[in-house]
């Protein structure tokens, strides 16, 4: 007699066991996916728009670096101290530093009567003082080259500032400005190659903006290296630059680690010359604790009271004024003062290299109803961390002539350089790394 089989699982037993089987494979899914989602959500150190040496760069002889520029003594940038902090990622910033200090070029067109308006600044004193020392400092730096065939940028040396001073309508600064570049078009074969991505050019007083308006292929395609970068004048993050506007010569030292003579809670003086700017004189110019007055202190009252000022305030309120930019921030830096920005667009300048929230407070413009309240929640501690790094990063909102390590200069340099790039039949690659540049 033939052994019996044994009678087949039921069909509820095999369905309890696929049913098993499934709830094991949906909860491996579930936990992989917490386990990516939390890892998305950890912190990584931002970088800024374009990372001028992707791979690892070349060890640097600090000392031959240091010949190279005939600055020995200047500070280098110390990434194991607290000053690290003040920037986005410090590893990023100084990999593409030494980068564009080894190897970034731009080349000068020679064109134009430096009598006119081309090639030289109209001056280096004064609030639009930016593009003067930026004209200078180029000409005076290692990123100079008389080799277009050597240039990741090429510099259109024309100011608009100098046409103001010499009493040129806007219309006639449109058509100076074409007919400029139109020559360079048609004298040298570099801006058809990008169609102009690989050009800039500079200007910091508002006449140079709306000189350019006119000229749709020189804001599209260029980039502006300009004090005003707000969207309603056509400016363009992550192609174009800001330019800090610095009124130098500065009438006094530069201020900080004083934190002790700092008693007064907030200050601003200037004209009501924009919305904000009305609002807040309006709201708070007889207040006892925010030291804010209508108009620029008289000089008759004593000499350089509104520069004292600073040293002995904590926070200092710098509102937009006829253009989102204004000089006051970078006072307020210089003297120590952590500036208080009231605007809801500014590309603040360096924003892509330095944490501006490290060491200043920026603010929406309806904050400004709230502004006591705000400043004075501000703890101790608080204070002392943002003014601390607040003397940290004065170095790079300085000019010098000729430049030195880290000044402003070189942080506008650093910036340049990172939206440098060459065309291949026709499609755009970084210079620094040869990569495609998509869109």
């Amino acid at each position: 007699m033939l052994p019996m089989k044994p009678p087949p699982p039921s069909l509820p037993l095999a369905l309890c066991s696929l049913q098993r089987i499934l709830f094991a494979l949906a909860s491996l899914t579930l936990i992989s996916y917490i386990f990516l989602s939390l890892r998305s959500l950890s912190p990584h150190p931002l970088q800024y728009h374009s990372d001028l040496s992707l791979n690892p760069p070349p060890q640097v002889d600090a000392d031959a670096d240091r010949r190279r520029d005939g600055d020995g003594d200047s500070e280098g940038l110390d990434l194991s101290s607290s000053s690290s902090s003040v920037y986005h990622s410090p590893e990023v910033f100084r990999r593409n530093y030494e980068e564009m200090e080894r190897s970034f070029k731009v080349f000068i067109y020679p064109d134009g009567d430096s009598n006119t308006f081309y090639q030289t600044p109209r001056k280096l004193t004064g609030k639009y003082a930016s593009e003067g020392y930026f004209f200078q400092n180029i000409r005076e730096s290692r990123f100079r080259t008389d080799d277009p065939d050597r240039a990741h940028l090429f510099f259109i040396p024309i100011s608009c500032h100098k046409m103001r001073g010499k009493g040129t309508t806007y219309e006639n600064m449109t058509v100076i400005v074409r007919n400029y570049v139109e020559s360079l078009m048609s004298k040298y074969p570099y801006w058809n190659r990008t169609l102009g991505a690989d050009h800039f050019f500079v200007t910091c007083h508002d006449v140079g903006v709306r000189a350019t308006e006119g000229l749709p292929f020189l804001i599209k395609n260029s980039i502006r290296v300009v004090c005003s970068p707000s969207y309603d004048v056509g400016y363009i993050p992550h192609k174009d630059v800001a330019l800090p506007q610095i009124l130098q010569p500065f009438a006094l030292p530069a201020g900080g680690n004083d934190i002790e003579n700092r008693t007064i809670l907030g200050f601003w003086a200037g004209h009501r010359n924009s919305r904000i700017r009305v609002i807040l004189a309006r709201v708070w110019e007889n207040d006892t604790e925010l030291a804010i007055s209508n108009n620029r202190i008289n000089r008759a009252i004593g000499e350089l009271v509104y520069q004292k000022t600073f040293y002995r305030t904590k926070f200092c309120i710098c509102p937009g004024g006829s253009q989102v930019n204004s000089a006051r921030i970078t006072d307020s830096i210089h003297y120590g003062c952590v500036p208080v920005i009231l605007s809801n667009y500014y590309d603040l300048p360096f924003n892509d290299i330095l944490d501006w929230q490290k060491f200043s407070l920026i603010l929406k413009e309806d904050d400004v109803y709230q502004l006591k309240s705000i400043l004075k929640a501000i703890l101790d501690d608080e204070f002392m961390a943002l003014h601390k790094r607040l003397v940290e990063v004065q170095k790079h909102f300085v000019w010098h002539s000729p430049p030195i390590k880290f000044d402003a200069f070189h942080m506008v340099m650093l910036l340049l350089g990172s939206t440098s790039c060459f065309a291949v039949n026709g499609v755009l690659h970084s210079k620094f790394t040869g990569e495609e540049i998509s869109g």
